[in-house]
């Protein structure tokens, strides 16, 4: 088994993983091209693939969609109005293997459960994935932590979570105050805080493996996310490094482990 975080942030978002014989990549927010290259950098092509699952339909989630399904012919996965969202998918996408998903479904080896978020988005949403013994859960694109946010990420092995910005960066920092309330709201995008707090929360499996992801370019740091959420853990009695593993992820870079 193995997760790789191809690209993670707002200029784009794609996760591939690999349970068993089955192989899936969730999102395309990254050109075509930047995605053949990152599955070829950990040896996998992107005709091998067994489905693209895409969680909403804000740009930097599908960029790369249409060219990467339309030339290797790969199935996605969505909710239907997250279909009907995507700027001309309905044309732009036609004939192409499309699956409506609701909560519970397979693929290959790995039974899947889709679960809804609070984002400002059509029908977005997050996954859990079961493979034997295991649990993965990715969430990212949430304002707040919802039951369902939590339930779905207790006793998970493995998260992709997201940490997206530090409240004084964003609050002193350069993005008009209309956008600085949508990520601040609801439906926006999850403080370093909040995801700390998310973490003390759950119940999790020793030696959990979390990845912060979608971390703004501009009112966040790598070092920053992961220096607040281990500080909060610790207060908590939940040992960064040892009760919970601590990944970065880069907009620009991969990121992953293999079991």
């Amino acid at each position: 088994m193995q997760i790789h975080i191809l690209a993670s942030g707002s200029t784009g978002n794609a996760i591939y993983l690999s349970m068993g014989a089955t192989r899936i990549l969730v999102d395309a927010g990254i050109s075509a091209r930047r995605i053949e290259q990152g599955l070829a950098g950990i040896g996998v092509k992107a005709s091998d693939l067994d489905a693209v699952l895409i969680t909403h339909e804000h740009s930097d989630h599908i960029k790369g969609l249409e060219v990467l399904t339309r030339k290797h012919e790969l199935p996605i996965y969505t909710r239907e109005r997250t279909w009907d969202a995507i700027p001309g998918g309905r044309e732009k996408l036609a004939g192409r293997n499309w699956q409506a998903i609701d909560q519970d479904f397979s693929i290959g080896t790995v039974d899947i459960k889709a679960f809804g978020i609070s984002h400002d988005a059509a029908d977005p949403v997050g996954f859990c994935f079961y493979y034997k013994q295991h649990k993965w859960a990715i969430v990212t694109d949430l304002g707040t932590v919802t039951p369902g946010v939590e339930k779905a990420l207790s006793g998970a092995d493995l998260a992709v979570v997201e940490s997206n910005h530090d409240p004084d960066m964003l609050k002193n920092g350069p993005y008009p105050q209309f956008l600085k309330q949508r990520i601040m709201s609801k439906q926006g995008h999850l403080s370093n805080f909040d995801t700390a707090a998310l973490l003390c929360r759950i119940a999790h499996l020793k030696r959990m493996q979390i990845f912060l992801a979608h971390l703004s370019q501009h009112n966040n740091r790598p070092q920053l996310a992961e220096q607040t959420i281990a500080g909060i853990l610790a207060q908590q009695g939940c040992r960064a490094g040892e009760d919970i593993v601590l990944h970065r992820t880069h907009p620009d870079a991969a990121a992953g482990v293999s079991f």
